[in-house]
């Protein structure tokens, strides 16, 4: 008799890889087998899940909810749209989807395909950004911007990135000023048009990318007066553009690599 399986794909934008899965496949605990799936030794491996379901409002083509490498529920990935609205596209006609997050209606537009792989332009929506202010450390004392972009973020400028930066970014994102957790951004501006960027996200840890990331990272730029709209955003796993008029528009990739099946 064969296991039971649940059937996924897996996406990536930049490195930051999700597993696509529709929610008729659910299990009643979520959390714990996202937590299972999303294990890179045990399971299949990735930063996060998107479990997709119909829009109950009927305003989006499709309804992701999010749920981070440690089983935790996060508000909306941008990279993490943008796999979903490829993994849409595979399987629909057009070049316009419509993706409703746990931080609202994001629309992203078709620029290149080819193959399985996708260039979009996100609507992002109205940053929040509030004023420098520090916090301390065990050893240390760093003053950053909050930014929220429907989830919050908290950007950090700095000259270069100090070996073992990834142990102080854990730290501030522990931090007790932040109630829910936070996502931290290590930015390094190297003109008034680019950024270089480290991402240390909430639930996951060091990610090669982040969409949200990058739109608060540009945006907190932009906001200081360091950087001038366009902005292009520089990270391990790549690089996206940010806009920002009065909304944030997020140019970057996605990728489908693969599907199978994750036994039960």
């Amino acid at each position: 008799m064969s296991p039971a399986a649940i059937p996924f794909v897996k996406a990536t934008a930049c490195g930051n890889d999700f597993l696509l899965i529709e929610g008729m496949h659910a299990p009643a605990d979520m959390a714990n087998f996202s937590r299972r799936i999303c294990d890179r030794h045990n399971g299949v491996g990735a930063d996060g899940v998107e479990w997709l379901f119909p829009d109950p409002k009927q305003e989006a083509d499709v309804r992701g909810r999010l749920f981070n490498a440690d089983g935790s529920e996060a508000e909306i990935s941008g990279n993490g749209t943008r796999c979903v609205a490829a993994y849409w596209l595979a399987e629909h006609e057009g070049n316009r989807v419509t993706v409703r997050t746990g931080a609202g209606l994001k629309r992203c537009e078709l620029i290149k395909r080819e193959g399985n792989r996708f260039i979009f332009d996100s609507e992002m929506g109205e940053p929040d950004v509030g004023e420098e202010f520090s916090i301390k450390l065990a050893f240390s004392e760093v003053k950053g911007v909050p930014v929220s972009m429907g989830n919050p973020h908290f950007v950090i400028f700095v000259d270069d990135f100090s070996p073992g930066w990834q142990a102080e970014a854990a730290e501030i994102g522990g931090h007790h000023d932040f109630k829910q957790g936070i996502n931290v951004e290590l930015v390094k501006v190297t003109g008034t048009g680019s950024i270089h960027v480290r991402f240390f996200e909430r639930g996951v840890g060091e990610t090669t990318s982040s969409g949200t990331g990058s739109c608060a990272a540009a945006v907190a730029a932009m906001a200081s007066g360091r950087c001038k709209s366009q902005v292009e955003v520089i990270a391990p796993g790549g690089v996206q553009t940010v806009r920002w008029e009065k909304t944030v528009s997020l140019r970057g990739p996605a990728q489908l690599l693969f599907r199978g099946e994750f036994f039960v």
